[in-house]
């Protein structure tokens, strides 16, 4: 669910129902502001009323990215849109042509966007694993990704293979292909 607060949309990402022994219900809220994604903590009161926003969801696809620029194709009416790639935030280093995201709208107008959770990209480059790596106790090299965007993975990943990553946290999940 997605609300007007102080201006602005938010979106609850989670909630807690709490009835205490005495006093009135309360539920506790931690909300997501779609336009910066900036994390609020607040406590509704039983009866408090807040004013629903209708957030639909449009997609687009990247094209190309343009200095510190991404442009985004809607796939409604294939018009396309600048929009600054902070505004993607830490998953725009994982955007690679055609690939689809998702905008959040509210009145006709984009406030947030979503990149894929999972992405599977090639690692362009990466050390080499040799024999008795793990013996020196790390389980883990870094690797470049074809987009640019550096991840953690183990060893036995080579240059050229496919590998899945989750744009969420910035982690390898595994390898979907060998080269």
């Amino acid at each position: 669910m997605a609300m007007y607060l102080d201006g602005d949309v938010w979106q609850i990402v989670e909630f807690q129902h709490v009835k205490p022994g005495k006093g009135g219900a309360f539920v506790r809220t931690r909300l997501k502001k779609l336009r910066d994604g900036k994390i609020l903590e607040k406590t509704f009161r039983s009866g408090e009323r807040v004013e629903p926003a209708y957030v639909e969801k449009k997609m687009y696809q990247f094209v190309y990215r343009q200095a510190d620029e991404v442009v985004l194709m809607d796939l409604d009416t294939y018009e396309q849109v600048h929009v600054p790639a902070a505004t993607l935030g830490d998953g725009a280093k994982y955007l690679k042509e055609e690939m689809e995201l998702s905008a959040m709208v509210v009145d006709d107008v984009p406030i947030g966007y979503e990149v894929p959770s999972f992405v599977e990209l090639e690692v362009s480059e990466t050390d080499p694993a040799f024999k008795g790596d793990t013996v020196s106790g790390g389980s883990t090299k870094p690797a470049k990704l074809e987009t640019g965007a550096t991840v953690q993975v183990p060893f036995h990943i080579g240059e050229g293979d496919i590998v899945k990553v989750d744009t969420r946290t910035d982690t390898y999940l595994e390898r979907v292909s060998k080269k």
